[in-house]
This record gives structure tokens, sequence and C-alpha cells, in this order.
């Protein structure tokens, strides 16, 4: 019974690996256990309101328990910028080079329209970066991909021009910073980069 056993699992693996490649045991197990010891949502940590603009909560973590995982929720306030922000590599220190990343998914709710911005190590302050509409869900629960081409990406006006080039910024991404300049409620779930993946602090 034990040889048949071993057989039988031998035979599940093979199949396993001529349906899927031979990681597909390594995915399995990784997707268990791909969070964070402490909050995270897809490894991501830092998920900071920056106090810039009314929000609530006014300053600190987005995180909040969400049945077995977390959420970043902040509520924006008032017709005025408002700014928050997520370290790529959870520590402000860090940055990734995603000039091979295709774009990323975002799980999130969100009432009203708001703005994306890839900021890089070297331009890290200031409102003048490349940026991408991020569309209102109508506070739906929504997973859209952004894709990281140039032609999907501008700037506003009113915040400035940037003065590096949108490759540059892809090649030292420090963070996601989401920007807007209405009252909004947002839900963000999950976010996935493609040919990234964060390290746990």
């Amino acid at each position: 019974m034990v040889a048949i056993g071993k057989a039988f699992a031998a035979l599940v693996y093979l199949v396993v690996v001529a349906l899927f490649g031979s990681g597909a045991v390594a995915h399995a197990s990784e997707a268990r256990s791909c969070e964070c010891a402490t909050p995270s949502i897809d490894r991501y940590q830092q998920w900071l309101a920056s106090g810039e603009g009314t929000t609530v909560p006014p300053t600190g973590s987005l995180l909040v328990r969400e049945r077995h995982g977390y959420a970043a929720k902040v509520d924006f306030l008032n017709a005025e910028w408002h700014v928050v922000v997520l370290w790529l590599g959870n520590k402000f220190e860090a940055q990734a080079d995603l000039s091979r990343s295709a774009g990323f998914w975002l799980t999130y709710s969100a009432t009203d329209d708001l703005y994306v911005q890839l900021r890089p190590a070297s331009h890290w302050s200031g409102g003048d970066k490349w940026l991408t509409l991020v569309p209102s869900t109508g506070g739906r629960l929504v997973r859209k991909f952004f894709r990281f081409a140039p032609d999907k990406w501008t700037w506003l006006p009113e915040l400035g021009e940037p003065s590096h080039s949108f490759a540059s910024a892809l090649s030292e991404a420090r963070g996601l910073v989401f920007v807007g300049k209405t009252p909004n409620r947002l839900d963000f779930r999950g976010l996935r980069v493609d040919r990234y993946r964060p390290p746990c602090l």
C-alpha cells in the first residue's frame, strides 16, 4: 500500500508539473505565506497619511484589520489637495527598478476620481510628478490594471511639469503617492506590481 501511495503521489506531481510548470508547488506555498509578520497588504506594510490635506486618519498608518487580512482606509475631506503614500520597499530609503514591469494591479474602492503619482528617489518631494488617473468606482470594490506605458502617464499644470523623465521614475521608484483634490472615501485591498515583490521588514 505504501508503494502504491508513493507511486500515486509521484504521478500527481508529474501531472502538476506538466500542466503548470516546475514552479507550481513553490507558488502555491508562497501564496499561503505571502504576507508579512506585521500588518500588510500583499507585503506592502507602509500605507501612510502624510498630513497634507484634511484626511481621516490625519497622519500615520492607514492599515486596519479587515476579516482575515488588512485594508488601507482613508477619507479625504474638503476641496483641497490630499496626499497618501505607499513606500514600495517598505522603508523610505528603499527604491525599486520597475523598468521591466508592465504595470500593477490595484484592488480598491473610491467615491471620486483621484490620481496616483510615481515618485522616484531622486525627485521625491513636490507635486511635479508623472501621474495617472485612478477613476472613481462609485464606492464599489474593483480590481484594475494600471500600465507603465509612457502614453498612460501625464502631469497636471496645477502641480507642475516633471523635470525628470518617466523612464527615470520607473528605474528608481521609491513610492506610489495617491493624491486628490475632492472629498473621497478610499479603501485599498490589494496591490500587485508586475516583476516586483517587496521585502518584509
